[in-house]
């Protein structure tokens, strides 16, 4: 292995010799017992060299070649196990124990990353996750112990019980850095879970109890809520108070240097920028991986042989799977909000523990990062699948604290991922279902809007930016991404807002029309085109039957948009004169339409408020020219003696957000996209079968500077109309 010795004198040795001799027997060929004291000398020695990555490689070679014979991945993550379990029976005082468990965490991640990403195997065979049966077992380990089940309890139980300080604070990073990589054989898997996957250390966590599952939960969140701080000391800061030799957190500098011997940057892109908080942010790549990862199982049990590759046993388990419950999941939808006494939850369906959380700084905290991708998931995941949450949401006075970073993100599209766009916009539709939502946001004035730049937004009502930011939202859709789903979203959302609306600010009033002629603009040149393309060749009639298909979703948008203009001018028109002037002044609009079979009944109503307000402006004498100012008073006046006689009264337009049945399609990849784009981890792209390669895992941009559609893979989520 280059300059690690084969026949190293380990008794003549120095310090930086010791080091190489150990590391070269860790990864050579001969097997060392599990209570052999050379662990302890691996795991004590206080490296203090780098090496580069050419020799971690060669280390890593090595290992998997002799693995086979030596175990010694094995061996290590038991070290792991029971250097944890003596930290932690040590009541966290700082001793050798804690040097050796961050070691032993780093050198495991280490040599199983490489182990993971260059498997070839269909179930990871190269970890031999098993002892020999000749091994000489200790009392503390049995042979037909699970390894992988006994590091990640350990391994959990340490992140679940010992609170995060400036004493443990490398420790539990590290933990979270090694559960990313335990968990990464996600990435060598195809999108669609199959009952022959195997992911022997994610399953381990969901074979947890749920007391430990739910501690788990509550303790990453918590990790996100409060985004504990390096310690300011961290470069001086030592572990042993009474020797002199480098500490720990000397060795790893500010968490970009080199760490036990071998350089930190073999698991940390160079490409990847520096987190705002390394823990916080670890923290919830962990929890999201966890709650949304699903086991394909057939019949009663997961399937994790993958001896029998016949296509007509593959076929037949396609039929028999189902998807096992996900505790992690299940616990987050559970959670409680901890302001809240324990009254309710004896008698609410939850006969096991259940996740206690602060509502109140989760709330602030997700508003103060809502930038992030990984926090839109995050509150995605709350409001889609907690009502609890929801409901604490809804009744907040302050929704401005997460809605203002949700509309600004929505204004900045372009420089945003799809699916983070989607998220957001799915989130306002969850939230537009209610009724109280709606009527809040109205009543809601922000002083300015200093984001917005295409006008000035002063004394604007919350309700009006967001139906400003939903309309330009569609308008960057059709010129740029064209994206049918992102239409549907916006506009089913405008339509739940529609009848709460109160008193519309002009300019919103002005884009909602402009939406109508926008869409109508489409509309035509849509039938414009079919026209010229029916022909004789079956490739003419086919265009044509494409943009017949188009041209039936441009209807049904231009009427949901007459259907939200319906119902704010037949719910709420006297509180909205500035609705009933922009439909005045564009009134030329909706003539096109107006014996068109789909429109003409939700047109009359248009028209029937138009006759109205016509009329009385023709027949009032005024000195000099009507301006922009006396119409609209002129509206204000007339709007008191409207009582909407003549309104056909159509059903309400309600629509209802409703994940897909198999949403892990979607979201897997999407979060493994997040975990290798924000914690670093650059994974052998060769490897990777879970979404495309050729994809970067940041954001992605064309030449123009405009968002690539869909980078995670399709997403389409229902929206179900309802009709009241």
């Amino acid at each position: 292995m280059g300059a690690v010795p084969s026949t190293p004198r380990y008794s003549d040795a120095q310090p930086q010799d010791s080091a190489e001799y150990l590391i070269a027997t860790f990864v050579g060929e001969k097997s060392l017992p599990l209570a052999s004291d050379f662990w302890q000398k691996l795991l004590e020695l206080p490296f203090s060299l780098r090496w580069p990555s050419h020799r971690v490689y060669q280390a890593c070679e090595l290992l998997a070649q002799n693995n086979c014979y030596t175990r010694h991945l094995a061996k290590i993550l038991i070290h792991l196990t029971w250097c944890l379990q003596e930290y932690m029976s040590s009541s966290g005082t700082l001793s050798t124990a804690y040097v050796k468990a961050v070691n032993a965490v780093y050198i495991s991640s280490v040599f199983l990353k490489y182990l993971i990403e260059n498997s070839q195997s269909d179930n990871f065979e190269e970890l031999h996750l098993s002892l020999d049966e000749s091994e000489t077992i200790t009392k503390e380990f049995m042979i037909d112990q699970n390894i992988e089940n006994l590091v990640m309890h350990s391994v959990l139980t340490f992140i679940a019980s010992v609170d995060v300080s400036p004493d443990t604070y490398l420790l539990h990073q590290e933990l979270l850095n090694f559960m990313h990589i335990a968990m990464s054989t996600q990435l060598l898997y195809g999108p669609s879970p199959g009952p022959s996957d195997v992911h022997p250390f994610i399953d381990a966590t969901m074979a947890e109890e749920s007391s430990l599952v739910c501690s788990v939960v509550h303790k990453l969140l918590l990790n996100y809520i409060t985004r504990p701080r390096i310690p300011s000391n961290a470069a001086s800061y030592s572990l042993f108070s009474e020797v002199n030799e480098p500490s720990v957190l000397q060795r790893v500098g500010s968490a970009a240097a080199t760490f036990v011997l071998l350089p930190f940057n073999y698991l940390v892109s160079s490409s990847g920028e520096g987190s705002r908080n390394p823990l916080a942010d670890s923290s919830l790549l962990v929890l999201l991986v966890l709650i949304h990862y699903r086991k394909c199982a057939v019949g009663d049990e997961s399937i994790t042989d993958r001896s029998d590759d016949s296509a007509t046993s593959d076929s037949l388990s396609k039929l028999n799977a189902h998807f096992s419950d996900n505790p992690y999941c299940k616990a987050l939808e559970n959670a409680r909000d901890i302001e809240f006494g324990h009254v309710d939850i004896e008698g609410n369906g939850n006969n096991g523990p259940v996740v206690r959380l602060p509502f109140a700084s989760l709330f602030d905290t997700l508003g103060m990062c809502l930038a992030d991708e990984t926090a839109v998931l995050l509150l995605y995941s709350l409001v889609q699948g907690n009502s609890n949450f929801l409901e604490y949401v809804l009744v907040r006075t302050d929704l401005d604290t997460l809605l203002m970073p949700i509309l600004e993100t929505l204004y900045n599209a372009s420089k945003r991922t799809s699916n983070q766009i989607y998220m957001l916009l799915i989130i306002l539709l969850i939230l537009s279902q209610d009724s109280t939502f709606n009527a809040s946001i109205h009543k809601m004035i922000l002083p300015s809007v200093p984001w917005y730049q295409e006008h000035r937004l002063n004394l604007t009502y919350l309700g009006s930016l967001m139906v400003i930011i939903l309309i330009r939202t569609v308008k960057y859709n059709l010129s740029k991404l064209r994206d049918v789903y992102l239409h549907t979203t916006c506009l089913a959302t405008l339509a739940n807002m529609a009848p709460h609306v109160h008193r519309l600010s002009a300019y919103a009033s002005q884009r909602l029309v402009s939406l109508f002629y926008m869409l109508s603009r489409k509309y035509n040149k849509l039938a414009e085109l079919r026209g010229e393309k029916k022909g004789n060749s079956m490739e003419q009639d086919s265009l044509a039957e494409d943009m017949s298909a188009e041209l039936h979703i441009y209807t049904d948008f231009l009427r949901i948009v007459l259907e939200i203009l319906n119902a704010i001018l037949t719910y709420a028109l006297p509180r909205n004169p500035e609705v009933v002037y922009a439909v005045l002044h564009r009134q030329e609009v909706f003539q096109p339409f107006k014996s068109h079979p789909r429109f003409n009944e939700l047109l009359e109503n248009i028209y029937t408020v138009l006759d109205f307000f016509n009329s009385r402006l023709d027949a009032q004498r005024l000195d000099g020219e009507w301006s922009v100012e006396k119409v609209l008073q002129f509206i204000i006046i007339n709007c008191r003696s409207w009582r909407g006689d003549g309104l056909k009264m159509f059903t309400q337009l309600h629509f209802s957000y409703e994940q897909e049945s198999h949403p892990e399609e979607f979201f897997i990849p999407y979060v493994w996209q997040l975990v290798l784009s924000h914690c670093g981890l650059s994974f052998n792209p060769g490897a990777i079968n879970l979404f495309p390669v050729d994809l970067p895992v940041k954001q992605q941009t064309d030449q123009d500077g405009e968002l690539d559609e869909h980078q995670s893979g399709e997403f389409n989520d229902h929206i179900v109309q309802v009709e009241q």
